[in-house]
């Protein structure tokens, strides 16, 4: 046992660890063979009563494992020793019964199509937990529409926005991946089913009625050719998650800015044991977003090596294929985790907004000079009003004092702006652009939706 055991709570989540657990994947082997006896038998291929005798093997709680695991070894994938372990057990049930399992199929006919099920269940869990992710994120920028904040570029404060603008920006993020997703599980939703060499030569005439049968019983679409060795589908899978994990990442880094001490404007969740330092018992640590960030780095390599794999021999993969069957599912978990870590931080997150008024204040209006300078600009010319404030900027610096207050004592600034006009000027909720129509803008297509 490797210290990855330990760790897997931490990078996945219960429901995607379930779904890529080994007796759901075996499982999910099984009913694809069960489904292949039912479409032969329909099609008159093999005889009604081997077909009943091998569905009703396919249960996976009747496997050996561990047999699996040894035994893949040397024959080169997982399917070759479950279909031996099938055959036998059909065998016992019926001797002639036995000669049908895996009629006309590959192993990777099998593997594929059971990942295929695992992936309908892997975006089926993920579309449920983004729309979760949504309504939080719509809440969040809703209750905080017009609560002022300093908006930072280059990791400087820059102007003011707002925290409701912010969280409309994660949001929308989320809405565009929500119909990635939707996209996706349509697209994936296809049978492998191809045979040797993806002709189905072995079933002959019946080899599409076959195909059509055996996709109808696992309510899959039946593609042009068989797809053995183009991967785009499945690596559109990976690169998905990817993009979705990226954004991820972002939103908890933002999180993770804006807990830290000197800033101190959110923080995560309140809970017993959580965030705490082992040494330094006065730290509430962003665990969440360390989380959430670490799965964001780990996914892309991941993504890269589906990537890769792409590029395959012939009609069946020497490597390649081989190099998915870990890949893709770590990717899925790691989402997972991602997923379901920002979703608890985001539902509890605690706000402060008069921290976050005080991070405006903190130059001293100096954020604000921008504003002043567009005002000034439409009297005196914009040349002109930006010396005029830059100048004064420099004056607010070197004597501690605001930059209001510099601006109010000069006569060249009073004669176009009086003190009321500059107070109104250096309210943050007066220089916020079209913050809020943007915010608007996001919550009404995530409303939409809802409809």
């Amino acid at each position: 046992m490797n210290t990855s055991y330990l760790t897997r709570a931490i990078f996945s989540s219960e429901g995607m660890s379930s779904i890529f657990s080994p007796l759901n994947s075996v499982q999910r082997m099984l009913d694809v063979e069960a489904a292949l006896a039912q479409a032969l038998a329909a099609e008159g291929v093999i005889p009604q009563d081997a077909a009943a005798v091998i569905a009703d093997c396919c249960v996976a709680k009747n496997i050996d494992f561990d047999t699996i695991a040894r035994e893949a070894r040397q024959a080169g994938n997982l399917a070759i020793p479950l279909i031996r372990q099938l055959t036998a057990q059909v065998g016992v049930h019926d001797p002639e019964a036995a000669k049908y399992v895996h009629w006309g199929a590959t192993s990777q006919d099998v593997i594929d199509t059971a990942l295929v099920l695992q992936l309908q269940e892997a975006l089926q869990w993920v579309s449920e937990e983004l729309a979760t992710l949504a309504n939080a994120l719509a809440r969040l920028a809703l209750r905080y529409r017009k609560t002022p904040m300093m908006g930072r570029t280059w990791m400087q404060q820059a102007l003011p926005i707002t925290f409701g603008l912010r969280a409309a920006g994660w949001l929308d993020a989320v809405l565009r991946h929500q119909d990635r997703i939707a996209i996706l599980r349509n697209q994936v939703s296809v049978l492998q089913f191809g045979g040797a060499a993806g002709s189905l030569a072995s079933l002959g005439d019946q080899g599409l009625a076959v195909a059509h049968a055996l996709a109808s019983r696992l309510e899959l679409a039946v593609p042009a050719a068989p797809w053995h060795a183009h991967r785009d589908r499945v690596t559109e899978v990976a690169t998905t998650l990817g993009l979705l994990t990226g954004t991820f990442g972002k939103i908890a880094r933002d999180v993770s800015l804006q807990m830290q001490t000197e800033i101190a404007e959110v923080s995560e969740p309140v809970a017993q044991g959580r965030g705490g330092s082992s040494t330094m018992p006065h730290k509430r640590n962003p665990v969440a977003c360390a989380m959430v960030i670490a799965a964001s780095e780990r996914v892309p390599p991941l993504v890269s090596t589906m990537l890769s794999a792409m590029v395959q021999e012939h009609e069946r993969a020497l490597g390649g294929w081989q190099a998915e069957w870990d890949t893709l599912p770590q990717i899925a978990e790691l989402t997972a985790a991602a997923l379901s870590q920002l979703r608890d931080m985001i539902e509890g997150l605690q706000v402060d907004e008069a921290r976050m008024r005080a991070n405006i204040n903190l130059t001293g209006g100096l954020v604000m000079a921008e504003a002043i300078s567009l005002a000034l600009s439409q009297h005196i010319g914009r040349a002109a009003a930006h010396e005029l404030v830059e100048a004064a900027c420099e004056k607010a610096s070197r004597t501690s004092v605001t930059l209001q207050d510099v601006l109010c004592a000069d006569d060249r600034v009073l004669q176009y702006l009086n003190t009321d006009a500059l107070a109104t000027l250096f309210d943050p909720a007066h220089h916020l652009g079209q913050a809020l129509a943007f915010t608007d803008r996001v919550l009404e297509l995530h409303r939409q939706r809802k409809i």
